[in-house]
């Protein structure tokens, strides 16, 4: 038996993989807040705080639970539960100001924690046990429900960009109609 507790040429192998894991888990986050900042830049200041109905959540309340969420979640990641006593979550979801400047603050600051335990993690710290509301879990559990976290309330404030803008929307990804005009540019090489 070698290093890393596999045989022959998987030596090492899990520590690959979990090294793999947090670099991909990164850059999907990555993309996840660089398309929701898209659709956010598309949307009118008075529009961030509307909600569709009483039970819908505004662009702004979207932004201020995923940011009440990362610092939450990442600040002193290994040592202290992902509840933090001072989060007040019940008024993340509260109807207030909407002011651009201070969401997009608020919304750097929890990407900043999240990003900076990733990138501060260490090898070994890879197989530490961490708690969230007080159940263990793996980081790389603990990072599966960020990136499920995230992704669906992206998802939520690209349809409330997308719904505001309507017919001004300016797509994020391949327009609607064009996927075989992308796939022969890809084809082509044209990126």
């Amino acid at each position: 038996m070698t290093g890393g507790g596999g045989f022959g040429e998987n030596a090492g192998m899990p520590h690959k993989f979990t090294v793999l894991y947090v670099e991909d888990a990164r850059t999907l986050l990555r993309n996840h807040k660089r398309m929701a900042e898209k659709a956010i830049a598309q949307v009118r200041d008075e529009e961030l705080g509307v909600a569709l109905d009483e039970e819908s959540n505004s662009i702004a309340v979207l932004i201020r639970h995923l940011a009440g969420n990362m610092k939450s979640r990442w600040t002193d990641f290994l040592t202290t539960d992902g509840e933090k006593p001072d989060r007040n979550r019940d008024r993340e979801f509260e109807a207030g100001p909407a002011d651009r400047a201070a969401l997009l603050a608020e919304w750097e600051e929890g990407w900043s924690r999240l990003f900076a335990t990733l990138d501060g993690l260490s090898e070994r710290q890879l197989s530490a046990a961490v708690t969230i509301r007080g159940e263990a879990h793996s980081v790389m559990q603990a990072i599966n429900r960020t990136l499920a976290h995230t992704a669906l309330h992206v998802g939520q404030i690209v349809m409330l960009a997308k719904h505001f803008r309507s017919s001004e929307w300016k797509t994020l990804s391949i327009a609607r109609g064009k996927s075989e005009e992308y796939n022969a540019r890809m084809a082509r090489g044209a990126g």
